[in-house]
């Protein structure tokens, strides 16, 4: 079932939100929470994530139904690959090297800015191209 196109842009932009606080206050518990945001995405999809219900219970009503949908696989694989990033910068600003921690944070920022102001998704866009490249033509 396709999803509301304004869910996964609407979460990237508070995930922007959040990452660039990580990144002014170099708080390993708001990047925790933000790794947990999307790890929930990408086991159950962006609508179970946290900011995906806070979308469809107080965004969505107010801008009335959606007029474009997209497929959940791609924003979900994206989800991963946030977490993935997140998760390495957990473990730079807690464990060390503190660049780790800003690297990794800062590339997860750039990617949830670019799906924020843009609509142009990275995770999404790798997930299209290793599904060409992965599956085989007839």
């Amino acid at each position: 079932m396709d999803i509301d196109a304004r869910g996964p842009r609407f979460a990237a932009a508070v995930t922007t939100v959040v990452l660039a606080v990580v990144l002014i206050t170099a708080s390993a518990w708001l990047l925790a929470w933000q790794t947990l945001v999307f790890a929930l995405g990408a086991a159950g999809g962006v609508g179970r994530s946290p900011y995906g219900r806070l979308f469809r219970r107080a965004v969505r009503p107010r801008i009335g139904p959606p007029t474009e949908f997209e497929a959940p696989e791609p924003p979900r694989f994206a989800q991963a690959v946030g977490l993935v990033f997140a998760g390495l910068g957990l473990v730079g600003y807690t464990l060390g090297p503190a660049w780790l921690g800003l690297a990794a944070t800062g590339a997860a920022l750039a990617a949830a800015f670019l799906n924020a102001a843009f609509g142009y998704c990275l995770g999404c866009e790798m997930f299209l191209l290793l599904r060409r490249v992965t599956v085989r033509t007839r």
